[in-house]
């Protein structure tokens, strides 16, 4: 086990546009920075210039709401344009209550909106989605990144989620690529010599978290360096991520 983990935050991101090469304008950053990309180090990158980089926004002005979608707003004081690019990037409803629409989305999240968002995006018309393959856009920046700095380098795209059970919120992965998500326990003894048969320690998870308290969400800090941080590289996904409705108590 390393003795010490760095979280580095990148400022000097502009603000990115669709069609702008997120790979060219992060190594900018590090360079201004004085900082390069050591062998092992984990990227995480906040989903929304992914999002904003790959076009996945949406202006409301062209957006036409559903019945559903205008029936639901009225009773919860939404904009109706809103709700149905929600209800579009659904796969189905969860639940909808006391003006919460909790869906999962076509990646398998269960969470509020689907992930359809207007913090820190331009202009009062526009929202921004999640990007439809996560894992393919963290591949595309590793792939970058490693082929720029000659090392083994580890994406993960985060976002900020809610918990049940839990207030607040906290950053999670929903995309990786260069690691596997998971450090697992199972069959390994504690130090009272208990074998333990459940633990499943979701480092991706972990990291995302740990990078958000130097990216923030008004600080305009939408990529940390992780150094010193040990995983199992490989070709994780979202959907060792996602837990399998059969096994899932609350779907």
């Amino acid at each position: 086990m390393n003795d010490e983990i760095r979280i580095i935050p990148v400022p000097g991101i502009p603000e990115v546009r669709p069609g702008d090469d997120l790979n060219a304008l992060m190594i900018a950053a590090l360079e201004q920075r004085g900082l390069a990309l050591e062998d092992g180090d984990v990227l995480v990158v906040a989903q929304k210039i992914v999002s904003k980089a790959e076009g996945y926004l949406v202006q409301l002005s062209e957006v036409e709401p559903s019945q559903f979608a205008r029936d639901y707003a009225e009773r919860t004081g939404k904009d109706a344009r809103h709700v149905e690019t929600v209800l579009r990037e659904a796969k189905r409803i969860v639940r909808m209550e006391r003006g919460v629409l909790i869906v999962e989305t076509k990646h398998g999240f269960v969470c509020a909106n689907a992930g359809v968002d207007t913090s820190n995006v331009e202009g009062a018309e526009t929202i921004a989605l999640l990007p439809p393959d996560p894992d393919a856009s963290a591949r595309r920046i590793r792939d970058g990144l490693e082929r720029r700095y000659g090392v083994r380098l580890a994406v993960i795209i985060s976002d900020t989620f809610g918990r049940a059970w839990r207030e607040g919120h906290t950053n999670i992965a929903i995309g990786l690529a260069g690691m596997l998500p998971m450090q697992d326990y199972v069959g390994q003894d504690d130090v009272f010599g208990y074998t333990m048969r459940v633990t499943t320690i979701c480092i991706a998870d972990e990291l995302a978290g740990a990078a958000e308290l130097v990216q923030g969400k008004v600080k305009q800090v939408p990529l940390a360096v992780l150094r010193g941080v040990e995983y199992v590289p490989g070709e994780g996904t979202l959907e060792m991520l996602v837990r399998p409705i059969e096994r899932d108590l609350f779907r």
